[in-house]
């Protein structure tokens, strides 16, 4: 999925772009994307096609193409001081351009199931706390990453102002995934084959509004005979601690 604007010559060019197909609408949104130069989170092997308005995957590693993070953050409508939880939080590209936004009384956490691109993760924001030119220019939530299943997360008394799912979730997960979101929240997730904007506007009422048609590979489903299972996820001082139990 992408292709919906022009390649740039470098991250500002990119940028340029998705403001000009007015896929990048709020300045908020705008400077979020221009502090993280997006080739930071390729292999430096494929680097020349971190502009391009497409998807990109390596083996386990995955990012989603510009034009679909742009229009998620802005769905989101982000603010300083929200909690953000992303599932299938992958290389970290886009929790932590939230994380500029959120500031330092946000909460912001993922979840990915693969152990590899946590490291990932963990090591590109490494780079960026320690590297970047634009890390001081934000007060920043820095992102907490955790190995698990989404599907498995149990949600009792966890519960936030913004959620992401980065993975197709089919009609039956749909009540799952509303069940961590706090009352005035705002769910965005690609669910049968759109992209789709939810918000809770009571104990038991939403507002869903389709933004977008996109195309993202299924949550994977648990494998009940030989994985971990996530048994508990819950905040202690602004922190997820993910216990674990070995499935016998």
């Amino acid at each position: 999925m992408g292709g919906a604007v022009s390649a740039g010559e470098d991250n500002d060019d990119l940028i340029d772009n998705l403001k000009e197909a007015q896929y990048i609408r709020t300045e908020t949104v705008e400077q979020a994307f221009r502090a993280i130069d997006r080739a930071d989170y390729y292999l430096e092997s494929y680097r020349d096609n971190a502009y391009k308005d497409l998807a990109w995957k390596h083996g386990n590693i995955h990012l989603s193409a510009p034009c679909i993070y742009s229009e998620v953050m802005e769905a989101l409508r982000l603010q300083p001081g929200l909690s953000f939880l992303n599932l299938g939080s992958g290389t970290g590209y886009l929790s932590t351009m939230i994380g500029l936004i959120l500031g330092p009384f946000g909460i912001n956490h993922g979840v990915e199931i693969h152990a590899d691109v946590v490291d990932y993760a963990r090591e590109k924001l490494d780079n960026f706390i320690k590297k970047s030119d634009s890390f001081d220019k934000f007060e920043f939530c820095e992102p907490v990453f955790v190995v698990g299943n989404c599907i498995d997360v149990l949600s009792d008394n966890l519960q936030y102002d913004r959620v992401y799912c980065g993975a197709g979730v089919q009609k039956d997960h749909e009540n799952y995934m509303k069940i961590f979101l706090k009352v005035g929240g705002i769910l965005v997730m690609p669910m049968e084959d759109q992209l789709t904007q939810i918000i809770r506007t009571g104990q038991n009422t939403w507002e869903t509004k389709n933004i977008l048609a996109v195309s993202f590979a299924p949550l994977i489903q648990p494998n009940r005979s030989d994985c971990y299972k996530s048994e508990n996820v819950k905040l202690q001082g602004g922190k997820m601690i993910l216990k674990w139990v070995l499935m016998t």
